[in-house]
């Protein structure tokens, strides 16, 4: 072997089977993350495949599995990352600032809806699409951030019902509001031609006239 070869071999090579770095990883993975839910929200878990995901991304159609074992772990991926997202712009609307009970509730609905329907949005529709097809092992990670997100909604309308601007009980409250909002994620759009469609600000609007009690 020359002086040549060995300098060549030196250097560090990137094959198929080899990693990538640690920065790119990140962002492959999150590329990976972001065309995945998009993929699931419009042709569902089972219609989507791996190679799918990869050739949507620019990659090889084995590469994703450089970042996740199978396609289940795609999505335990995308519903995490739609809840940490959820979490910190629910917590957002909500820090920083003493409000009435009333306008943090306007604001949790305001902000569920940006989750379920701006630009982007693609990742808790996917989990309410999706969520049967997930297998039980990967879903206590997310049943575990789920509940910290109903937690800032629990506190608020246990607030709301002891004011008495609940009609019915706070558990059943959060259950029937976020479902139905939920709900809106088959029906609602935004570029609706429908000369009485509404604006998610609107529709956030009409969300808290149509729950809220006034007080005596």
């Amino acid at each position: 072997m020359t002086a040549h070869n060995i300098a060549a071999d030196s250097r560090p090579q990137r094959s198929k089977r080899n990693p990538p770095e640690a920065g790119e990883a990140l962002n492959r993975r999150a590329d990976l993350v972001r065309v995945a839910a998009h993929m699931f929200r419009e042709k569902g878990f089972e219609g989507t495949t791996i190679r799918d995901i990869a050739h949507a991304v620019g990659m090889r159609s084995g590469s994703p599995f450089y970042h996740f074992a199978n396609k289940h772990e795609i999505l335990m991926a995308v519903m995490e990352e739609g809840l940490r997202l959820g979490l910190e712009r629910t917590q957002a609307v909500l820090d920083g600032a003493r409000v009435p009970a009333a306008e943090q509730f306007r604001r949790l609905v305001r902000a569920h809806y940006g989750i379920l329907h701006d630009t982007g949005s693609d990742f808790i529709p996917v989990m309410l699409y999706d969520w049967r097809s997930l297998p039980d092992q990967y879903k206590r990670r997310i049943i575990e951030l789920k509940d910290r997100y109903d937690a800032i909604w629990q506190s608020t309308l246990d607030t709301l019902h002891a004011e008495g601007r609940l009609r019915t009980e706070p558990h059943l409250a959060r259950l029937m509001i976020l479902g139905a909002i939920n709900f809106s994620a088959t029906w609602y759009r935004a570029e609706s031609p429908k000369p009485e469609a509404v604006d998610l600000d609107g529709l956030a609007a009409q969300t808290v006239a149509l729950v809220l009690h006034e007080p005596p």
